[in-house]
């Protein structure tokens, strides 16, 4: 199921982009960048609707996904 980024609180967004940043292996690039600029990038993604908020019931997770990719 796909969850508007904009119902969900802005603290609770923000955590979740974080984490998503955070795991190991997500890919950016050539170029190293910071934690702010990755979470910008995640953020505009979002806004774009090029990548989407997905919960999953079966397994209760939130996760991030490009929407090319569903």
């Amino acid at each position: 199921m796909i969850i508007p980024w904009q119902q969900i609180a802005e603290e609770t967004l923000e955590n979740l982009i974080k984490e998503f940043v955070l795991r190991e292996g997500t890919d950016y690039g050539e170029s190293e960048l910071s934690l702010s600029e990755k979470v910008d990038q995640v953020r505009h993604q979002l806004r774009s609707g090029d990548a989407v908020i997905v919960f999953s019931e079966l397994h209760e997770t939130v996760d991030i996904q490009l929407r090319r990719q569903l």
